[in-house]
């Protein structure tokens, strides 16, 4: 048993005092282990000219004494605070806070902290405010998870003067861009219900102003063309399944649809209850997609048939890249695989079939 100074036994879980009775500071483990502080302070921020044995001799010495070094002295003596911002948007949704949840995470293994800030409006002061929130807290860079374009708009104007990566949003400028192949996805989705025999594919597209919906209207629009299908003008949805119900129910009321493409698996949940309440059946006379995949897609009666996005894949992916930014450089591991550009990374979707979608009807 490790013995206190005092030559009591050292409380269990609590950091051993030092000679003058108060805990042990980085000045007591350089005197211990017969080092300089600054040798203390390499071996804190994993200096490669640090020898192994010295560095093996300070880890002693900071074992013996209990020592726990403090994130301000981290801070010191590395320049950085250790600590990374993220700025969210509508980020009670489940795309927004799967991502979230994998930037958290990653950073925690990583050895940072994350200060969140979740905007409810897009405006460019809003988004500017909690740009300079960050900045004044000292974050050594910054996560934006921007769905809107305004709020990419915004960004490129608050001329963020440390490391930044954006999600979704090219800012037309050197920032690095992580996002969901939604061209892909949207693809994968349309294509799969002309196979099954469909004449064209009826879509419940996301809110005007999102990136993700219009490429995923889009990339549905330019699919039907290449097929020769009769391209019908999509409906808008808020992403919502109430507005999934209400155009569900529209879409019911026309015999001739006989496939439905929606822009995310909330508004075809809300489609879903609205072709059962209509008595059509899914898929015997609709066949349904969503996309995401949310925990409780594969639970529905019938079980949802949609596009996976990696959301844990975009968050980790993001946070390395801003690491790397931090660090003066570019992530090997992530050049050069599944992207358009050294600033862009796209993450792969794909197609989850279950049984909502079926053959055309005859």
């Amino acid at each position: 048993m490790t013995r206190s100074a005092g030559g009591g036994a050292a409380p269990k879980g609590r950091s051993r005092r030092n000679f003058a009775g108060t805990r042990p500071v980085m000045d007591d483990v350089a005197r211990l282990a017969g080092v300089s502080k600054q040798t203390v302070s390499r071996v804190l921020n994993d200096h490669p000219a640090v020898r192994p044995e010295t560095r093996e001799s300070v880890l002693a010495a900071m074992r013996s004494l209990g020592y726990r070094p403090s994130r301000s002295a981290r801070s010191l003596a590395s320049g950085r605070t250790r600590m990374l911002g993220v700025i969210s948007f509508d980020a009670a949704r489940y795309g927004p806070a799967s991502t979230l949840t994998a930037i958290n995470t990653a950073a925690q293994d990583a050895g940072y902290l994350v200060s969140s800030i979740a905007l409810d409006t897009a405006d460019r002061d809003t988004v500017v405010q909690a740009v300079d929130r960050l900045s004044a807290e000292g974050a050594d860079g910054v996560i934006a998870i921007a769905p809107q374009r305004r709020v990419g708009k915004a960004l490129a104007e608050a001329h963020l003067d440390i490391p930044l990566v954006v999600m979704d949003n090219a800012l037309g400028d050197d920032t690095p861009m992580v996002t969901a192949d939604s061209r892909g996805g949207a693809r994968l989705a349309t294509e799969h219900l002309l196979d099954l025999g469909h004449r064209t594919v009826r879509h419940i597209a996301g809110p005007a102003g999102w990136t993700s919906a219009e490429r995923r209207a889009a990339s549905w629009r330019e699919t039907l063309e290449k097929a020769g299908a009769e391209v019908p003008e999509p409906l808008a949805g808020d992403w919502s399944a109430d507005s999934g119900y209400e155009l569900g129910r529209r879409l019911a009321r026309d015999p001739d649809v006989t496939a439905v493409f929606a822009s995310n698996d909330q508004m075809a949940l809300g489609a879903l209850r609205a072709f059962h309440e209509a008595g059509r059946r899914v898929p015997d006379d609709v066949s349904l997609v969503g996309y995401d995949d949310i925990p409780e897609a594969a639970h529905l009666l019938p079980p949802l048939t949609t596009i996976r996005t990696d959301f844990q894949e975009i968050g980790t992916r993001s946070l390395r890249l801003l690491l790397a930014r931090i660090d003066g450089g570019t992530d090997p591991g992530i050049a050069g695989r599944e992207t358009d550009t050294d600033l862009v990374t796209v993450i792969p979707a794909h197609l989850i079939v279950r049984r909502s979608t079926g053959p055309a009807p005859a």
